[in-house]
């Protein structure tokens, strides 16, 4: 099987009649994901957003993008991806030749106590949507299925070294395991089907829309309300951390040049303590929002500022010590650039939060589905 580019693909993606297909839409990588297509690039197709809206799916994240681009060039369809006939049924519905696969079950907490879950979405979903694409597309190559995964899939890391494409799998915990077997999954259908592919492992992302329960966005929220911030273990367990518009922009760069059965990694390149990363959104907070004029913490018993809320926590079963992406190969063979810093993006997201109060809080109180449901009802199944 040849592993050059699926023929005709580049003038599909700059065709303005191309439909792309994302699995997930609603989540965080994946809001972010569309919103970038549809405000930053010179894309003129339509997005079609498939999304289960499990407690993580959230539409009011892309309520802007709804409101100006619904049903012209931005369309939402309810569904799962295990559900065969649904995804077949809104493959054929907008005639998709391009399919970015987010949807996944990524919190490894919640796979540490409920992993049956996420081998029904991550392995068996995946399964279902390849099996629809190989339906719908009938060998054709000027289509393409791209798959979403993480660094988690390589395991853990000593002090040195770095994730390569070519590193062997060894996944640690259930969420891990289960992205690990899509992924072969994926080059399977490359390899056994013919079917034009491509895979991307990612490293941690942040940014703005992201659920509350990651973290970044807990201890801000935490620190705000004068909570808790809970760090596992020792705090020293590193990751690389990526901006999810780069992330976003990593993904567009593969779809539009990428060689079909080939993986690519998309890192940060900015490795960071898990204690470091809780400790700079303090000293961020402390400019943006001081804790000396914050009463839900001057009122505090022994607490004068941020970090003061600092507090470790039993250490997470299977806690993978570092993680470091080497991504040369997509710089090196499709030009892809970070464009955010540590800093400038940790301030940006911070800041983000500060003035969406509204976002979050409809988030944590359960208000988004009610939202969901006023707006959505009865425009799709």
């Amino acid at each position: 099987m040849s592993s050059e580019p699926a023929g005709g693909m580049r003038q599909t993606l700059a065709s303005e009649r191309t439909t792309i297909l994302v699995t997930g839409g609603a989540g965080f990588i994946g809001s972010n994901f569309i919103r970038y297509i549809l405000t930053a690039t010179e894309y003129r197709g339509s997005i079609v957003n498939f999304d289960k809206l499990t407690y993580a799916g959230n539409l009011a994240s892309l309520e802007d993008i709804d409101r100006t681009l619904g049903r012209e060039r931005y369309f939402f369809e309810r569904g799962d991806i295990c559900d065969p006939r649904r995804v077949e049924d809104v493959i054929g519905k907008y005639s998709v030749p391009i399919i970015v696969h987010f949807a996944a079950e990524s919190h490894v907490d919640r796979s540490i106590h409920g992993p049956a879950d996420f081998i029904e979405t991550n392995i068996n979903g995946t399964f279902r949507l390849l099996e629809a694409a190989r339906s719908a597309w009938q060998g054709r190559q000027d289509v393409r299925f791209h798959h979403v995964s993480t660094d988690e899939v390589y395991g853990s890391l000593g002090e040195t070294g770095a994730f390569l494409e070519t590193t062997p799998y060894d996944p640690r915990s259930p969420y891990s395991a289960t992205k690990a077997a899509s992924d072969h999954l994926v080059r399977a259908y490359f390899h056994t089907y013919g079917l034009p592919v491509t895979l991307s492992n990612c490293s941690n992302n942040y940014g703005p829309y992201q659920f509350p329960e990651k973290l970044i966005p807990l201890v801000v929220l935490n620190a705000l309300e004068g909570k808790a911030l809970p760090v596992y273990g020792d705090g020293m367990n590193v990751r690389d951390w990526l901006h999810v518009d780069d992330h976003g922009e990593a993904v567009w760069q593969i779809l539009h040049k990428g060689a079909a059965g080939e993986t690519y990694n998309i890192g940060g390149e900015c490795e960071k303590r898990n204690i470091e990363v809780v400790r700079d959104i303090c000293a961020i907070l402390e400019e943006l929002a001081p804790a000396a004029e914050n009463p839900c913490v001057k009122d505090r018993a022994g607490v004068s500022r941020y970090e003061d809320l600092i507090t470790f926590v039993g250490d997470r079963p299977g806690h993978d010590r570092r993680y470091a992406i080497n991504c040369d190969k997509i710089k090196r063979e499709l030009g892809w650039r970070q464009r955010y810093d540590f800093s400038g993006g940790l301030r940006a997201t911070i800041s983000w939060y500060l003035r969406n109060a509204a976002w979050v809080e409809s988030v944590r109180s359960g208000d988004y589905q009610k939202w969901i449901d006023r707006n959505y009802a009865g425009r799709n199944s």
